[in-house]
């Protein structure tokens, strides 16, 4: 099974019309050395997902992989691990803002080009709040690179 995911967080400089810290699916290059980290966490992330996928034990591998199982909340209490929920996702095609129009310009993607995304989330949870943790921003603080 192929998985994929595309999403990325960054700034993108003048002349690029959406709002950096939005989620988005798009294909435009951003340099080399983003590419290359970028298809690294890929990996990482699609081979999480296999091993916790057929890991017996769950809670081990979550152990073994240090996903924090508690983790403090903005109000000082603790949150705990309550859920693990993998989610996959097609993208059929793209749509981006048109030049001096309100109206998107959709792009629908032939077959071949559809691939399947899957991302997982672990959500944190105390009696006063909810964090649904990305497992891309997990690794992707573990594994950064100078």
């Amino acid at each position: 099974m192929r998985h994929e995911h595309f999403h990325h967080d960054h700034h993108h400089g003048p002349g690029h019309n959406h709002a950096p810290a939005d989620e988005h699916m798009h294909s435009h290059p951003h340099g080399d050395g983003g590419r290359a980290q970028a298809d690294e966490l890929r990996i990482l992330c699609s081979s999480f997902i296999d091993g916790f996928r057929q890991a017996a034990d769950k809670n081990s591998y979550l152990r073994i992989a240090g996903i924090p199982f508690e983790r403090t909340g903005a109000d000082g209490l603790a949150m705990h691990l309550v859920d693990a929920a993998i989610t996959s996702q097609w993208q059929i095609g793209t749509a981006s803002p048109a030049f001096g129009s309100r109206e998107l310009i959709y792009l629908p993607y032939p077959g071949a080009m559809i691939a399947e995304r899957e991302t997982m989330t672990f959500t944190y949870v105390s009696l006063t709040e909810r964090d649904d943790v990305d497992l891309r921003d997990v690794l992707h603080a573990k594994h950064q690179h100078p």
